[in-house]
């Protein structure tokens, strides 16, 4: 088949999985081209890109709001350029907010283009009224987790759950941790990594909790390590931040590097780090492969934190928890969100290794959930939408 796929990823998370489905696609079917919007991942492996990804990476009511007219106008220019490619299909990639504003854009302009959703809305935690309204304008949805089907199939709209990207991601060998180690001059002392998000707005908002939470650690664990891999575009805010960082924390920037040996060092991190504190998102999955325990901060503006807590269904926001359906992975959210709460939990999993346990058994059972040992996510993503188009 030949023609052009349009594809649209607002942040880091949607580019790995606009990237693993793009090689699938690629090699399942060559004829297709792919244009739209995506990062250096959706990039590499031939996406023709309209504009920067990174003007899409903002997260929270309150904080999208100075943004709006600059979201609007891209979101304009992204529903011009669908209906202008006549593509074989749209195919949104999570970064629901923007995404499905633009495909229901392209929809009304033009119903017989078909439009595909990679990622369910997660109506099983908040405004569950999505899934019927997106029904709409989204012809197909491609989904992460086991248990959104039903819930998709039921608003009317075809689904299938393909399995999460983080089961089948390659994880650091032995020799890669120990050269990681040695490259840091870190022997053979606790690593802890520090992961304030990939967006600006959170890096600024929690990069000073998690900074006096990581000091605190260091009080009470004085040999530990610190590790902060940062994404592209939020390593130049962070080069000057971390000088006031206690240890400071080494920075790990991948405008100093290829893509692919950041990648590498990226994982190795994961993999040699005894604990991690990080904000709650996909990140915790990437956690999880490579058997990392972790706690989990995360804040928003007062007028965000307000308006989602009081929509929330769920008791917990951490993947781990809601997958392996447990409450293993210690969170801390909103006002909960401080220095001392997430300190304490982090300085328990360093120094007491029966508080590991529990994690290390709810990891392993995420990863068998989301399809681990199976057929590869992309690989099942690529078919079913080759299925769709067809």
């Amino acid at each position: 088949m030949s023609g052009t796929l349009f594809l649209i990823a607002g942040e880091p998370s949607g580019d790995r999985l606009g990237a693993a489905l793009m090689a699938r696609l690629r090699a399942l079917d060559p004829g297709i081209d792919f244009i739209g919007i995506g990062g250096p991942e959706m990039i590499q492996e031939g996406l023709d890109p309209i504009f920067p990804m990174d003007e899409l990476s903002v997260m929270g009511l309150a904080e999208i709001v100075p943004k709006l007219p600059a979201l609007l106008a891209r979101k304009r220019q992204a529903a011009e350029a669908v209906l202008a490619a006549k593509p074989l299909a749209l195919l949104t990639i999570d970064s629901p907010d923007f995404c499905l504003r633009v495909a229901k854009a392209v929809k009304a302009q033009d119903p017989g283009i078909r439009t595909i959703h990679y990622v369910a809305p997660t109506v099983w935690a908040w405004r569950p009224g999505r899934a019927r309204k997106m029904a709409a304008f989204i012809d197909h949805v491609l989904a992460l987790f086991p248990f959104e089907p039903p819930l998709m199939q039921a608003a009317g709209m075809g689904c299938d759950f393909v399995g999460h990207p983080v089961v089948s991601e390659p994880q650091a060998s032995a020799a890669e941790i120990q050269r990681f180690r040695a490259r840091h001059g870190f022997g053979d002392a606790p690593v802890a990594l520090i992961l304030p998000g990939s967006r600006m707005s959170e890096v600024r908002r929690l990069g000073p909790i998690f900074a006096e939470a990581a000091g605190r650690v260091l009080t009470a664990a004085p040999d530990t390590q610190l590790v902060l891999p940062a994404a592209s575009h939020v390593a130049g805010h962070l080069t000057e931040t971390l000088k006031t960082w206690p240890g400071p924390p080494v920075l790990l920037d991948p405008r100093e590097m290829s893509h692919a040996d950041f990648a590498v060092e990226k994982r190795a991190a994961f993999a040699a780090a005894d604990v991690a504190l990080a904000a709650s998102g996909t990140v915790s999955l990437e956690l999880a492969a490579a058997d990392t325990p972790m706690v989990i901060g995360y804040d928003m503006a007062p007028l965000s934190r307000w308006l989602i807590g009081a929509m929330l269904k769920v008791d917990t926001v951490t993947l781990v928890n809601l997958v392996a359906e447990c409450r293993t992975v210690p969170e801390f959210l909103g006002r909960n969100c401080r220095p001392d709460l997430l300190a304490a939990a982090l300085t328990e999993l360093l120094t007491d290794p029966d508080a590991r346990e529990p994690q290390i058994d709810a990891m392993e059972q995420t990863m068998i959930r989301l399809g681990r040992d199976g057929e590869a996510p992309g690989l099942r993503a690529a078919r079913a939408v080759l299925e769709v188009i067809r």
